[in-house]
This record gives C-alpha cells, structure tokens and sequence, in this order.
C-alpha cells in the first residue's frame, strides 16, 4: 500500500497532511501527537502515534 501527500510551505517551515487510513488504531476522541523519528543507519523517517498524551500507548506505522 502507498500513500502520496503533497507538502506545503507554510511560513518558514512545511506541512502535510496525514491519511486517515493510518489512524485506524487511534481513538480521534482522545488527544494524539505524531512523532518523526530519523533512522540514520538505514536513511529513512518513521512516523509513530502517541495516544493520551505523554503516557499513552505507542502505536508505530513505518
């Protein structure tokens, strides 16, 4: 499965948008942050969920 999102500038940083099929795990009732985590060794960027704020549970999707 691929997802292609555009990114835009906003300001002096960039955005995107996150597809809802990659949110399935997560409650949308509850507060969520996205976490982007860099992999140096292997070059690529990994986009974890963390539900119920800083104790929540981890949810990774790669």
């Amino acid at each position: 499965m691929e997802f292609k999102r555009k990114l835009y500038s906003r300001g002096s940083s960039f955005e995107t948008t996150i597809p809802k099929p990659l949110l399935f795990k997560l409650d949308l009732a509850k507060k969520n942050d996205v976490i982007f985590k860099y992999d140096a060794k292997t070059d690529r960027w990994y986009v974890e969920f963390q539900s119920g704020g800083k104790n929540g549970s981890k949810i990774s999707k790669k």
